[in-house]
C-alpha cells in the first residue's frame, strides 16, 4: 500500500507539471473530429462543426482528472478554414483553462491524382492555477502554512504549427505544440522551459469492394517531448457504415502504450460513435493498464456535436476524409 501512495504521489506531482505543458490528448480526435489533433483541418469538409467532449479519469480515485472542452471549426473560403477551441481541466488542487484560435489554408499539389496540402497555426492562451480552498491540515502536516493566502495562476501564451498531406484515402498530419519557450521561476528550477512537443498523426481510409457504404479507417498517433524525449503511441482501428441522408455509425478501438515499452500498454479501450440529422454523438472507455488498474475503473470520455450545413467548397482540398457514400 505504501508503494501504491508513493506511486500516485509521483504521477500527481509530474501531472501537475506535466498539465502546463500540454494537456493529454486521449480519445477526442477519434470522435471524426481531427481538429483536436492539428488547426491544419480547420475548414476541411461542408459543415461548421462544433464538437463538446466531456472526460473523467481513473474513476474510482479521489480528486483523479477531470476535463471539459469545446470545439468548432468551419470554412470561410474555397481553400481557408478558422477554428476555436477551448478547454477546462482539473487535476486535484491545479486549474488550467485555455483557448486556442486556429487559422489554416488548403492547396492543391495535383487534381487527377487528389493531391492536397494543408498548413496551420494556433495562437494559444493557458492560465494555470493552485486551488488553496481545498488545502487541509493532516498529520504530517499539522497547520497549513499561512504564507498561502490566495490561489496561485500563471497565464502564458504560445503557438502551434502544423501540416497535413492527403493522397486519395491517405493522410498525415505533423504538428508543433508550443514552439514558444517559457518563462520559469529561476529559485524553484524544476520547471521545463522547453515545452515544444511533436504529434505526427497518420492513417488510410478505404472502402469494402462489396459494400459501398462500409469505411474501414487504421490510423496512428505519436506523441513526443521534447524536454525529457518521452514518447507514446497510439494504435487506432474504425469500422464506418453508412445510412441515408448522410448518417453514419462507427465502431472502433484504440492501444496506447509508451515507445520504451510497447508490450506493457498504458491503456486499451473500445469506442462507437453515431451521426443522425447533423447530430453527432460518441463514447470512448479506456481500461487502465498500469498499477493503478486495481482502484479505478477506467477512463470515460463522451462527445456531443452538431454539424451546420454550409455550402460545397469548389477546391476538392476540403473535401472530407469521410466519404458519406
Amino acid at each position: 500500500m505504501k508503494n501504491l501512495l508513493t506511486y500516485i504521489l509521483l504521477l500527481v506531482m509530474t501531472a501537475s507539471y506535466g498539465q502546463e505543458l500540454n494537456l493529454p490528448v486521449w480519445t477526442q480526435y477519434l470522435a471524426d473530429n481531427d481538429f483536436v489533433i492539428s488547426p491544419t483541418y480547420a475548414g476541411i469538409g461542408d459543415n461548421l462543426r462544433i464538437r463538446a467532449n466531456g472526460l473523467t479519469q481513473w474513476v474510482g480515485i479521489k480528486d483523479a482528472p477531470d476535463n471539459q472542452s469545446l470545439y468548432a471549426d468551419f470554412r470561410i473560403s474555397n481553400r481557408s478554414g478558422v477554428g476555436i477551441s477551448a478547454y477546462n481541466d482539473k487535476n486535484g488542487n491545479t486549474r488550467q483553462k485555455g483557448v486556442k484560435f486556429s487559422f489554416a489554408h488548403h492547396l492543391v499539389i495535383d487534381y487527377y491524382t487528389k493531391q492536397y496540402l494543408s498548413f496551420g497555426i494556433s495562437y494559444n492562451i493557458n492560465n494555470f492555477k493552485i486551488d488553496i480552498q481545498n488545502f487541509e491540515p493532516t498529520y504530517e502536516i499539522p497547520i497549513v502554512d499561512p504564507s498561502i493566502t490566495d490561489d496561485r495562476s500563471i497565464s502564458n501564451n504560445n503557438f502551434d504549427i502544423g501540416a497535413l498531406y492527403r493522397y486519395k484515402g491517405f493522410y498525415m498530419s505533423f504538428n508543433a505544440n508550443n514552439v514558444l519557450k517559457k518563462d520559469i521561476d529561476k529559485f524553484r528550477g524544476i520547471e521545463p522551459s522547453l515545452i515544444l512537443n511533436y504529434q505526427v498523426y497518420t492513417g488510410y481510409v478505404f472502402g469494402s469492394n462489396s459494400n459501398k457504404k462500409v469505411e474501414y479507417e487504421p490510423s496512428v498517433f505519436y506523441q513526443l517531448f521534447s524536454s525529457d524525449r518521452r514518447s507514446t503511441t497510439d494504435l487506432n482501428f474504425k469500422y464506418r457504415q453508412f445510412g441515408r441522408y448522410d448518417d453514419y455509425f462507427w465502431v472502433g478501438a484504440s492501444y496506447r502504450f509508451l515507445n520504451d515499452q510497447t508490450l506493457k500498454p498504458l491503456n486499451l479501450g473500445p469506442m462507437a460513435g453515431i451521426m443522425k440529422n447533423k447530430f453527432y454523438f460518441a463514447y470512448s472507455y479506456q481500461i487502465t493498464l498500469n498499477d493503478l488498474s486495481g482502484y479505478n475503473s477506467g477512463t470515460h470520455m463522451i462527445t456531443v456535436g452538431l454539424d451546420f450545413l454550409q455550402g460545397i467548397s469548389d477546391c476538392p482540398c476540403t473535401r472530407s476524409k469521410i466519404n458519406k457514400m
